[in-house]
């Protein structure tokens, strides 16, 4: 395994168990999920100038794309959650109350 895919792996399975640990705060798990989409695109594209194939260079663009409406969504949730439930913490919001 060489040191590109040693890091590119670790820095996933790191901000997995950042997800699977740190569940308290809504904001926390955000940033979790966050760290995860960009190791993805950073593999991404490293594969795609590995492979030196140009018509996949769509690809990490895509998945940049996604993670940034992903990530607008999750802090527009924040801000709602925050604004009627006084608190971002995840053990307070009961998701069966509408």
């Amino acid at each position: 395994m060489t040191p590109i895919h040693l890091a590119a792996s670790s820095t996933f399975i790191l901000a997995m168990v950042g997800l699977a640990v740190h569940r308290e705060h809504l904001l926390s798990a955000l940033l979790c999920l966050e760290g995860m989409m960009l190791s993805l695109f950073i593999t991404l594209s490293l594969w795609t100038l590995h492979m030196d194939a140009s018509y996949l260079s769509v690809g990490p663009m895509l998945l940049l794309t996604f993670s940034a409406c992903e990530a607008s969504a999750g802090l527009a949730l924040l801000v709602a959650t925050t604004r009627t439930h006084g608190t971002s913490r995840l053990q307070n919001l009961n998701l069966l109350k509408c």
